[in-house]
């Protein structure tokens, strides 16, 4: 039997216990030629009973589920489907975390706020690890050029890291540190309040939690204090 000349969909499933943020991924992924959104789960039981019944050949996994770990679900996937592979999208900036999905075998690892350009990356560089594995299974046979490829195809390109992505005026480390300083704050917190926070001017603090407002990550109230002068406050998504 010759090889099939047609390029293969890649079927994916986007495991998030968020349905806004679900939706948000799914209309990202389905703008990416050769994609297709196969299901969505909200928690592990519906991720095991789609993984069973879709058999995905990509699977776009949050680390933090309902009464359950992203991580041993990733492993979950490595032990019983071979054949899955893994895209790790979350907001967890630890460095085990990260070093662990690596180890089981995630593609990839990309940390919120999602941003098209770095998830199409992603996506690409998979589309053609995937396409260059259908031909070597139609083909029957490997050398170590074909080898050589795959690993190309694996390999994050730094030229295109997810700073590149950024507006101009964000640097990704400082983005990180107000992400976190917010997600850490219980009652939300004022420019004035991150800027101190992070070391930073009062009018950089407010640019970068604008940026976060803008991508839907964190929200932002008024509260009028003690003086009656409103005042911005602004509040991470959970």
């Amino acid at each position: 039997m010759g090889i099939s000349n047609k390029a293969p969909t890649v079927e994916v499933l986007i495991v998030e216990d968020d349905v806004r943020i679900a939706e948000i991924n799914r209309r990202f992924v389905e703008k990416v030629d050769g994609f297709q959104v196969v299901g969505i789960a909200t928690d592990e039981a519906q991720a095991k009973e789609q993984l069973d019944i879709l058999k995905p050949h990509l699977v776009l996994l949050d680390i933090y589920l309902p009464n359950a770990s992203g991580l041993e679900l990733l492993q979950f996937i490595r032990q019983h489907y071979r054949e899955t592979d893994v895209i790790m999208i979350t907001a967890a900036k630890e460095v085990d975390a990260i070093r662990e999905a690596v180890r089981s075998g995630a593609f990839d690892y990309i940390m919120k706020p999602l941003i098209f350009d770095r998830l199409q990356e992603t996506l690409l560089r998979y589309l053609e690890f995937h396409r260059e594995l259908t031909r070597l299974n139609e083909s029957g046979t490997i050398n170590q050029s074909d080898v050589d490829r795959l690993l190309a195809g694996t390999a994050k390109k730094e030229t295109n890291s997810e700073a590149s992505y950024l507006p101009k005026g964000i640097d990704k480390l400082t983005l990180v540190k107000i992400v976190q300083a917010i997600s850490n704050a219980t009652d939300g917190l004022t420019a004035d309040q991150i800027a101190k926070i992070i070391g930073v001017s009062r009018s950089t603090g407010r640019r970068y939690l604008e940026h976060l407002v803008s991508l839907g990550d964190v929200y932002a109230d008024l509260s009028y204090g003690v003086v009656g002068r409103p005042e911005r406050v602004y509040r991470h998504k959970k």
